[in-house]
């Protein structure tokens, strides 16, 4: 594709005929920065299985929303976030792991979901939209919500990073150093919450756990400190978001499961970089 397709294609897809696409970019790109910086802290501390947990918990809360006709982001985003702090005190003060709380709340969100769809008439046409999301279902309503909180998002964890930091990878050592652990997992509970309610639009309930995992592991793949997992988590998630807007644009495939295609294709890219680089392919040999 020359630069003056492209260029074309770009402007077609931005024009005023296609707000919604206008939208869900605003939207899209913000909620990826958001679901990839707080994805390497979640990956790191071996929960990044909340987001899928608190997704259906989501699931649950929209379909509700819907069925009474209420906002669907007002009602999901404090019942999401109440989820998120109960499955991290679950898992701190109680005989239940983590990755049981996490199944344990996400399949009882899901069965009240369904059950609640199955009742409302006229609702089953939209499982697909809640499940797998739909850049459709963004109204402009939802961007002047979405945009304000993926911002607090970015705020709160660039003047928190340094205790963000901290508890990551040594609980144990903040908490010596007077660091409040427990209020900061809060922090990060609440925040992947969020951005977990604001990307279902878009990702879907059963898709948006990948725009938290997919940049995080993949920037591991190559980067070795956390500043740099983090800055390259945040690049790949905005151009997988990007790329696979324009596929879904281009071959009209599903917006979430073209994203998360650039993803994994982006996830094999930097394994095999990764992999030629450990077996020593791009090290100069000394001369004897």
């Amino acid at each position: 594709m020359g630069v003056t397709t492209l260029f074309d294609l770009l402007k077609e897809m931005f024009s005023p005929e296609f707000i919604f696409m206008r939208r869900a970019v605003l939207v899209g790109v913000l909620v990826s920065l958001c679901a990839s910086l707080l994805g390497v802290n979640l990956v790191l501390k071996r929960y990044s299985m909340i987001g899928d947990g608190l997704s259906h918990v989501g699931f649950g809360a929209l379909a509700i929303a819907t069925s009474f006709h209420w906002s669907p982001l007002y009602v999901s985003i404090p019942v999401v976030v109440l989820a998120a702090f109960g499955l991290l005190r679950i898992s701190e003060s109680s005989k239940i792991k983590g990755d049981a709380a996490i199944a344990l709340i996400s399949t009882g969100s899901l069965a009240v979901g369904v059950m609640v769809m199955s009742k409302t008439v006229g609702m089953n046409t939209d499982v697909c939209n809640f499940m797998f999301g739909s850049i459709l279902g963004i109204a402009k309503g939802d961007v002047y919500l979405s945009v304000p909180l993926s911002i607090i998002v970015l705020v709160m964890y660039v003047l928190f990073y340094n205790k963000i930091f901290a508890i990551t990878f040594d609980e144990n050592f903040a908490k010596a150093t007077g660091t409040n652990v427990t209020a900061y997992n809060m922090l990060i509970a609440f925040l992947t919450a969020i951005t977990i309610v604001l990307g279902m639009r878009i990702m879907g309930a059963l898709l948006i756990s990948s725009l938290i995992i997919f940049p995080a592991l993949t920037s591991m793949r190559l980067c070795k400190n956390f500043k740099a997992v983090t800055i390259c988590s945040a690049v790949i998630s905005v151009f997988c978001f990007f790329i696979g807007m324009v596929i879904s644009y281009i071959a009209a495939t599903p917006t979430g499961a073209s994203i998360v295609g650039v993803n994994i294709i982006m996830f094999g890219i930097f394994s095999l970089i990764s992999h030629i680089k450990d077996k020593g392919f791009f090290k100069v040999k000394e001369a004897v």
